[in-house]
Formats: C-alpha cells, sequence, structure tokens
C-alpha cells in the first residue's frame, strides 16, 4: 500500500473566469508525474456560475433585465460572433458585472467579473483575513463551496487541501474557504501558497500569523514542497511531464475557445522596475529550455483541440520569441512582452505574426521619459512609438 498523501488543489475565488489556474495545472503536472493522488477543485468559476444563478431582489428595470437574460449572456462570452462588435460585448459584460454587483451587496461585498472588495474586511489586514475564516458562511460564495466541498469530501475525503492565491482579490474568499474546511474537517492539513502568499512572506520581519489555520505556507515555487508534503520522491520533478489540465472543464469558461495559459520561465529576465515584486523578492529568472516548451504545448494542444495560448510569463524574453518565429506553435498567442528595439523591426514583428501572435501586452508605464528612467523601466519612449506603429501596421493587437 502507497503512503502517498491525497490532496485537493483550490483555486478560489475571484479572479476573472475566462481560463483555468495555471499554477494549480503546474502543481497538478508535477504531483500527477510522482503519483500522488491529486485532485482539481476551481472554485473561483464555479462559484461565479453558480452565484449569477442565484435569485435576487432587483427593483430597477436594468438590473431586472440583467437578470433575466443572464444565462444568454454567460453563454454569448462563449461564443466567437460576440467578440466581433465592441458595442455587444461590452453590452454583455455590462449586464453581467449588473448581475454579480448587485448579488454581492446583499453580502457586503462589491463584486465584479474580475475583483472582490468587502465594505467590512480587508485583505491586507490579517485580523480580517482571520475574521473570514471564521465567519465563513457570510461569504457570497459560501453557499457554491459549501455544496462542492462536502461532495469532494463524501466521494474521497483528501488528507491536504491546497489554496493558490495570487491575487488579493481571492484572499478573503480563500480564508472563508479554509475556515469552512478547519471546521468541518479540523484533520486535514491546509497549504496557503501562490503569488500573494510569496509576496507576504518575502515582507521583511513577516510572522505566520495564521497558525491554527494554515498549517503550511509555502513561498515561491510550490512542486518541491507539495511532493514533500505528499511523500513522493523528489525525484520525479525532472520527469514531470508540464502543466495539467485535464482536471478542468475548459469549455465551462468564459471564453469562445479553450485557453491555455502557459508560462516558460520564472521570474523576470529584466528584474530592475521599481516597483516589482520580482526585484524585492529576488527569486531570479529560470527560464525553460523552449524546444521542451515547444513539445509540452505541442501535447497540451493536443489534448485540448483548437485553443489559444495565453503566455504568462512577466515578460517572454527576446531569445524565446526568436524561438517562436523559427518553431511556430500550432495555436495562436498572445502574452506579455517588453518594449524593445525587436518590436520597431518589421520583419522581427512579421515573424511574430507568422507564428500566431494575435496579442502582445506591453508595460508602458508612462508616457514620460523623466518618469520611465525613474521606474528604471529600460525603455524609450520614442521606441514605444516606433513599436505601436509596427505592431499596428502587422496587424498585432496591442493591449497598453
Amino acid at each position: 500500500m502507497s503512503d502517498k498523501k491525497t490532496i485537493l488543489l483550490i483555486h478560489p475565488p475571484l479572479s476573472k473566469s475566462c481560463e483555468p489556474s495555471p499554477g494549480i495545472a503546474k502543481l497538478s503536472g508535477a504531483l500527477n508525474a510522482a503519483g500522488v493522488d491529486c485532485r482539481v477543485y476551481d472554485a473561483n468559476l464555479e462559484g461565479f456560475l453558480d452565484l449569477v444563478q442565484q435569485p435576487v431582489c432587483a427593483n430597477d428595470t436594468w438590473s431586472k433585465r440583467a437578470f433575466k437574460h443572464i444565462e444568454y449572456n454567460i453563454n454569448s462570452l462563449r461564443k466567437k460572433e460576440t467578440y466581433s462588435s465592441i458595442d455587444r460585448y461590452k453590452r454583455v459584460v455590462m449586464d453581467i458585472n449588473r448581475v454579480v454587483q448587485v448579488s454581492g451587496r446583499t453580502f457586503d461585498v462589491d463584486l465584479s467579473l474580475s475583483n472582490y472588495s468587502s465594505t467590512q474586511l480587508s485583505p491586507v489586514r490579517s485580523d480580517d483575513l482571520l475574521s473570514a475564516a471564521e465567519q465563513f458562511e457570510k461569504n457570497p460564495f459560501y453557499f457554491s463551496f459549501c455544496k462542492r466541498l462536502n461532495a469532494l469530501f463524501l466521494e474521497k475525503e483528501p488528507e491536504i487541501v491546497g489554496f493558490s492565491i495570487n491575487f488579493m482579490s481571492q484572499a478573503l474568499c480563500a480564508f472563508a474557504m479554509a475556515g469552512f474546511i478547519r471546521k468541518r474537517f479540523p484533520a486535514i492539513r491546509i497549504v496557503f501558497g501562490g503569488g500573494l502568499i510569496t509576496s507576504w512572506m518575502n515582507i521583511p520581519g513577516f510572522n505566520n500569523p495564521f497558525t491554527g489555520l494554515a498549517d503550511d505556507l509555502v513561498c515561491g515555487p510550490g512542486e518541491k514542497r507539495l511532493l514533500e508534503i505528499c511523500r513522493a520522491k523528489n525525484k520525479a520533478m525532472s520527469d514531470v511531464a508540464g502543466y495539467d489540465y485535464s482536471g478542468f472543464e475548459m469549455d465551462r469558461y468564459l471564453s469562445p475557445t479553450p485557453v491555455v495559459p502557459y508560462s516558460t520561465a520564472r521570474g523576470c529576465y529584466w528584474q530592475k522596475c521599481a516597483f516589482c515584486p520580482e526585484k524585492s523578492e529576488k527569486g531570479g529568472f529560470q527560464p525553460d529550455e523552449p524546444g521542451s516548451v515547444w513539445q509540452d504545448l505541442t501535447r497540451l494542444i493536443g489534448q485540448t483541440g483548437p485553443c489559444l495560448i495565453h503566455f504568462t510569463d512577466n515578460a517572454l524574453s527576446p531569445k524565446f520569441l526568436k524561438y517562436l518565429i523559427k518553431h511556430p506553435p500550432i495555436a495562436p498567442w498572445y502574452g506579455f512582452v517588453r518594449i524593445t528595439d525587436h518590436l520597431a523591426d518589421p520583419d522581427f514583428v512579421k515573424g511574430l505574426k507568422a507564428s500566431g501572435c494575435v496579442m502582445l501586452k506591453l508595460g508602458v508605464e508612462s508616457g514620460d521619459q523623466t518618469v520611465l528612467d525613474s521606474l528604471n523601466k529600460g525603455i524609450n519612449v520614442n521606441t514605444v512609438s516606433r513599436a505601436l506603429n509596427t505592431l499596428n501596421k502587422s496587424v498585432i493587437a496591442a493591449y497598453v
């Protein structure tokens, strides 16, 4: 009989429900490769879809219309034709946000498709986070995660539950879910990880204020630590096939085609911007071998079928972009890049377009060179202008 532990990985509300969690997919891939019994639960997507179906008293005309057409509007975000008209898309999003906003008011929470803000509790105060855990019934997603967690635990009770917490908008909900688990299933080992937890643990003098709720806080990449907790052999790390999205219901996300998030590196190759946590956390830059990335993407696309690749790197390096030009993935893609002279080179940009690039996300921050220099962005406003014009001519969208 194996002594490996069983684990449930949770992506808590609230973040955009257009794609699955890459962090959990990465962890799942490592654990499954090591033979660990691992399941995933996207509480963000499921909670959102459950919330918008709940009856709420709406008196104004807009809210009544939005609630009446909520199912139609949700399905519209899964259809390509919705995105052919910016006005149609805006109307659908505004109506969905109206439903979410009205639903959140009952719980003194300001909700939208992409944000969670409580009028009573703050995600930057540890006492408030612990209050969210103690008063989990007051969370707007309680009815959803209570039902789902009970079903998952009845089917097979895990020995470990891991939460991937990357954004402030997830913190209060993650703590509410952890509080529910701690009260109902006190023997479960609860692990907190993700970008937000890493940032907290890098605060000078940080002393874990969540003892009694979270058994483990994981700083940085979580694969090695989870493998240790699950008593799996760490040598399996070298054999990991990559991301595993098999536990996610890809057709339920709010996008017209499955979106496959993927990171080609840990950290940022620049690491000099004054405002960036990558600089203060000193995590270094660890790129994966481009050939291995290409093979893993080919495997994933084979599993999901037609999809859109979302490169989630802090910034795709020029070296990797050159590799993509020579070895295009078999799916369209977009991601974050730094503005360099490469993007002002028409031939280079045409190569990106031919490789399947449909959009680049560009952190310009300011149109004032003095401000850019003070931020240590390492970019020039003239280069920005030339790059944007070059991208426009090659019909690559720019999210600036």
